[in-house]
């Protein structure tokens, strides 16, 4: 797939998605980066902006399996993994696999769960694989989580570990529409008395498996100037030794962050990456796995607030 085709390809699946999902096209994008990244989206935002039908309508887009979870309190490891029951017919025990054996997942209000019951997706994010009574068994290069969680301050959630996540590679703030946009929604969907039917609405994929595993393979043949990456790694660097911070972003975020750099570089039709790219992803790829130090929260200081200081400061290559 050349550079050209990748580019309309992310263009068409834009427009798609903004027939069921307005206003939140930032998110949207993100979105195509992490599946192009082969990476996972974590999306925060208040009830109601469209979390879960914008993962759905994304499965949708791209004819990709979807299977969701409800994360709730008394959730246990096996509801998500599966589990061995007896059969007493063959007189063996059988594997039920259980949800997370899809493409698109769609960890629905992750942060409602005990962190028991979160850490059972540690294996599946970064190795694409689930063990299961010893055996390991494969999730296929289509595997990708979205989670969503309401904000940490409602009643009744868990902060997530920072195991979890360090596997994230793109965090993203949803929050609401503007006037023009919430205008448009509502004459879009406010016939509608429940969940947008995005089945009558997305009636053919824009893309499939394939063409991301085309895409996928043109931009890992991409590669970043020795300056671009040593920039990457100055930026990443740069959040271990800010005063403000506990700790800092680990070379596991340099590398998703640079890979994440050159997907955006392919995707506006480049086969080079721009300190641009690095400043338009350094946020949501890096300010979720940061940890303030608690003077600096009481000061006012937020994640978003010390990795923009650390931009301004860290020299970008010329």
């Amino acid at each position: 797939m050349t550079l050209d085709e990748i580019r309309q390809m992310a263009v068409a699946l834009r427009q798609r998605m903004k027939s069921v999902v307005v206003g939140q096209d930032e998110a949207v994008s993100l979105l195509i980066m992490a599946l192009l990244t082969e990476g996972h989206v974590l999306l925060e935002g208040l009830p109601g902006v469209a979390k879960t039908l914008m993962a759905r309508s994304f499965a949708s887009v791209l004819s990709l399996d979807f299977k969701r979870i409800q994360f709730t309190p008394d959730l246990m490891p096996g509801d998500v993994l599966g589990t061995s029951l007896f059969d007493f017919n063959s007189g063996r025990f059988t594997l039920t696999r259980g949800p997370i054996f899809t493409q698109i997942l769609l960890a629905d209000e992750i942060n409602r769960t005990p962190p028991k019951t979160q850490s059972a997706l540690l294996e599946a994010m970064q190795e694409r694989s689930v063990t299961l009574e010893g055996q390991s068994h494969s999730l296929g290069d289509g595997f990708m989580v979205i989670a969503t969680q309401n904000p940490i301050e409602q009643e009744g959630t868990y902060p997530l570990p920072e195991a979890q996540l360090d596997r994230f590679l793109f965090k993203v703030q949803v929050g609401y529409p503007s006037r023009e946009d919430e205008f448009t929604l509502v004459m879009l969907h406010g016939n509608t008395a429940g969940q947008v039917n995005v089945g009558a609405r997305i009636t053919e994929p824009v893309a499939t498996l394939e063409h991301v595993r085309a895409a996928r393979r043109t931009i890992r043949a991409l590669q970043l100037s020795q300056p671009m990456v040593g920039y990457v790694v100055d930026v990443v660097r740069a959040t271990r030794e800010h005063p403000a911070l506990l700790a800092g972003a680990s070379p596991r975020a340099a590398t998703m962050l640079a890979t994440a750099v050159r997907t955006l570089a392919a995707l506006e039709g480049r086969d080079y990456g721009i300190p641009d790219d690095v400043k338009q992803l350094a946020v949501p790829a890096l300010a979720h796995r940061l940890v303030l130090r608690p003077g600096a929260e009481m000061e006012g200081m937020t994640a978003e607030t010390v990795i923009r200081q650390i931009l301004e400061r860290v020299p970008a290559p010329r």
